[in-house]
């Protein structure tokens, strides 16, 4: 099936299908559910260094777990790490390459991620990609085009968007932080949210072993226990401290998640230049360290497992500290990232439009420009931060969200590669019109205008005039109104009434067990 296919026939719900012809495709297009399966990448992957350079970082890599070592900050993990014959002293891991070679190689190269409606199920790793929205801000830019704290109402806002944008693949979780509920009891409303308002697939928590364990409950309680010990239903992010820290919060995630054979995204948060030495490829050989040691540390938990190899790696203002989002250095080390991940076979995750501007504007677009350009072209599987993020990922803007999610379509199409499906019947046309005709009443024109080039609603194309006289929206504007516009079309997928009250007593009953204060 070509992109143009895809994008002119979506998967849907059986209730929301609708005749075929051209009124049958526009009523495709204003199907809010409708949804594009797993994107499969046509187009090749860019080598941006020889293959010596890719072996050059790996052997510096294993020289720092075999020569500096990693922290494993957890008693449990360093008992592991100890029978697994690793050099262990107090926390601190020393790894053969042999013996973490061996323990990587049990990671499938590919996997399925299960959502609660299985026309949502994706597939991860391989041609593969996804797109996922943010994760994590606390605050918001609202409809109004105001700052402020991120709400419950607000999550749930975001959560109907994704479920809304066809190319988006995920819900994610923590899209904005709801800073009203108190943070013992935020996960349950986060989780819940994410598994009312959407039926895609979505992400875990993983700030204590309790959160984690509860999100596997709730996870239990819609798709069934027995499944869920062992089919992945949801993703998660643990972090490694840069430099070599792996924290036991992280790893008490790991172990809840890995022994459910649920996939983690095993992603070092490195600030180069600041929890890096100040170089793009020494970045890149530690964080390549540092994400392996993790990865490996899962294979010990349930080998075979399905994992994913991540990154997240900025850089920092010089002057400031401050991270930059889209810099060339950031794009250039997604691409070696995506060159290892090719030499391990691992499935592997990086950012999409992750940008340091705080607002909807030009610097925006540039900065997500560059990035996502890079993630695709580096081939990677999980591509997250697709949709909203603003200012370094401290805000999640409505707008953003909006116009994030239309480019994906552009970004869907570019990377399905080029279709040939209907070359021979344009060269038809070409002779059928000959010399100083027009196309526009082909047949072939007829057939496929709908299809032929991706035509987005909120970027302006009109003339001055026309613009003007409709307002002079600009590009921040138009993508509040969508916005605005898509929740108000928004409709619940449908959950079975048990399953909704599984979740609200589970809900309820941990609610009365936890504190309203961090301890």
């Amino acid at each position: 099936m070509s992109t143009a296919d895809v994008i002119d026939k979506p998967e849907q719900s059986a209730s929301h299908r609708r005749g075929g012809g051209r009124i049958g495709r526009k009523a495709l297009r204003d199907v809010p559910m409708a949804s594009f399966p797993t994107l499969v990448r046509k187009i090749p992957v860019y080598e941006i260094v020889p293959d010596e350079a890719v072996e050059l970082i790996h052997d510096e890599s294993m020289k720092i777990l075999e020569e500096v070592g990693c922290e494993f900050r957890d008693d449990e993990a360093i008992a592991m790490w100890k029978e697994a014959g690793a050099d262990v002293s107090g926390t601190r891991v020393r790894l053969d390459r042999a013996l973490l070679m061996d323990l990587v190689s049990k990671v499938p190269s590919e996997f399925t991620v299960h959502a609660r409606n299985p026309a949502r199920t994706v597939q991860v790793g391989g041609k593969n990609s996804i797109f996922v929205p943010m994760y994590g801000a606390p605050y918001v830019r609202d409809l109004e085009n105001t700052r402020r704290y991120g709400t419950l109402e607000d999550l749930n806002n975001f959560h109907k968007l994704a479920y809304m944008a066809p190319a988006l693949h995920s819900s994610s979780s923590i899209i904005c932080e709801p800073m009203e509920i108190a943070v013992p009891k935020r996960h349950l409303h986060i989780i819940h949210s994410a598994l009312k308002h959407s039926d895609k697939p979505f992400m875990g928590i993983v700030t204590s072993k309790d959160r984690a364990e509860d999100t596997m409950e709730m996870a239990g309680i819609v798709f069934g226990e027995e499944f869920v010990r062992d089919n992945p239903v949801l993703v998660s992010i643990t972090n490694c401290n840069s430099p070599l820290v792996w924290d036991a919060t992280m790893l008490d995630a790991m172990k809840v998640y890995a022994r459910h054979n649920q996939p983690l995204i095993l992603a070092p948060f490195a600030l180069c230049g600041a929890s890096t030495a100040a170089s793009a490829v020494g970045a890149v050989a530690q964080v390549n360290a540092e994400a392996l040691a993790g990865i490996a540390f899962t294979q010990l938990l349930r080998p075979g497992s399905p994992q994913i190899y991540g990154q997240f790696m900025v850089t920092v203002d010089m002057k400031t500290g401050a991270p930059m989002g889209g810099t060339p250095e950031a794009a250039q080390m997604m691409y070696l990232m995506g060159a290892l991940a090719r030499k391990y076979r691992l499935p592997w995750r990086t950012s999409g439009f992750h940008v340091g501007s705080k607002l909807n504007d030009a610097q925006a677009g540039y900065e997500a420009n560059m990035l996502m350009h890079a993630a695709i072209l580096s081939g990677a599987n999980y591509i997250w931060h697709s949709a909203g993020w603003l200012e370094a990922g401290l805000t999640c803007s409505y707008s953003k969200f909006a116009t994030d999610c239309e480019q994906l379509v552009g970004w869907y199409r570019y990377a399905g590669g080029v279709p040939f499906d209907d070359f021979k019947e344009a060269m038809a046309a070409i002779r059928e019109v000959g010399p100083q005709g027009h196309f526009l009443g082909t047949q072939h024109t007829l057939d496929h205008f709908e299809s032929a080039f991706f035509m987005p609603t909120m970027m302006d194309f009109n003339p001055f005039e026309q613009w003007n006289a409709e307002g002079a929206k600009d590009h921040e504007t138009r993508g509040r109104e969508k916005a605005r516009n898509m929740l108000k079309d928004y409709e619940e997928p449908s959950l079975d009434p048990g399953i909704a009250d599984g979740l609200r007593d589970f809900i309820a009953r941990r609610e009365e067990s936890l504190p309203d204060t961090v301890n």
